[in-house]
């Protein structure tokens, strides 16, 4: 009788949902988004079902985006040591779901919905329920999350989402790159914030769609311009050379601040290969900080709501 069980996916399962010519893979560890195409053009740049994530690919980022200096802050009177999940920059990286395990909630053939309980631990003592529903249709990809606080004090919360998105042929130095935010943090030696200034008229001011030619970038822009932004929130647009070939990363108002980055540190085939795009509910380092944190109170809930969509 044979044992031997069939190698299972690095990313575990993987939920395959389409609809109007898109199609999405969504995968068991993280919950995070491995692929997206439409009409047969892949926009994500994801990778391989026998491959991790490199550089956070698709990652959900909760509960905070981006970096916490020396893993370190204080909250309602406590202080917290988390994990140095970088420890290159001595930081505490993306949150604690992204290798976590998700269970499937719900499927039909153009969604899926996953959860995942996020239990309290050294660093971050409150757990957390987490649920996102990935969909498809004619107006691409749309996904909405939710996390509620299941323990019995108010906990501290941010989040992100990690997309790399890309335009097949089109090199990220020719690229164009509109951002709505009128300023940019400034980062010291190992990425962490250190100020704020306006991007008006400078190298990064990218409110109009401008190539990013060799800009390394890995910036979180913020102080979003009225003009830019709707009643259904905001968005980032990548084009290319011929202006028809566009891909669009949208947020809800939730999302006040997006992070850009070029993939200038990742290795081999995947350096300057695609732009990280992440929208995000708090800049780096804001459990320090206190910079738009979310407070989430015993039983509260908090949503939020982005997707992507061929074309400007």
């Amino acid at each position: 009788m044979d044992n031997v069980k069939a190698a299972r996916p690095l990313s575990g399962a993987q939920w395959t949902i389409s609809a109007a010519g898109q199609e999405a893979v969504v995968v068991e560890v993280g919950g995070g988004l491995r692929a997206y195409r439409a009409n047969g053009v892949d926009y994500l740049d994801g990778y391989a079902e026998d491959e991790l994530p490199a550089g956070s690919a698709g990652q959900v980022l909760a509960p905070w985006p981006n970096r916490i200096r020396d893993g370190q802050y204080t909250f309602a009177g406590q202080e917290l040591q988390l994990p140095l999940t970088e420890p290159q920059r001595h930081t505490a990286i993306h949150g604690l779901v992204n290798w976590l395990p998700w269970r499937l909630v719900e499927q039909r053939p153009d969604a899926v919905v996953v959860g995942c309980e996020m239990p309290a631990q050294v660093g971050y003592p409150w757990p957390l329920s987490l649920r996102a529903q990935w969909q498809v249709g004619a107006d691409g990809l749309r996904v909405r999350h939710e996390a509620t606080n299941v323990g019995t004090a108010p906990c501290p919360f941010g989040f992100s989402v990690h997309p790399y998105l890309r335009l097949p042929g089109v090199a990220v130095d020719d690229l164009r790159l509109r951002v709505p935010g009128r300023s940019r943090l400034l980062l010291d030696g190992r990425l962490l914030p250190i100020g704020a200034a306006k991007v008006t008229g400078g190298e990064y001011d990218f409110t109009e769609p401008r190539r990013i030619g060799r800009a390394v970038l890995d910036l979180a822009f913020g102080d979003l311009d009225p003009a830019l932004t709707h009643d259904w929130g905001s968005s980032v647009t990548l084009s290319g050379p011929d202006p028809e070939a566009a891909v669009s990363i949208w947020a809800d108002p939730s999302f006040g601040w997006w992070q850009v980055f070029t993939g200038d540190t990742l290795l081999g085939d995947r350096y300057r290969r695609s732009v990280a795009v992440e929208p995000m509910t708090c800049p780096p380092d804001a459990f320090r900080s206190g910079r738009d944190v979310i407070v989430l109170e015993p039983g509260q809930t908090w949503q939020g709501s982005w997707g992507i969509r061929p074309g400007a």
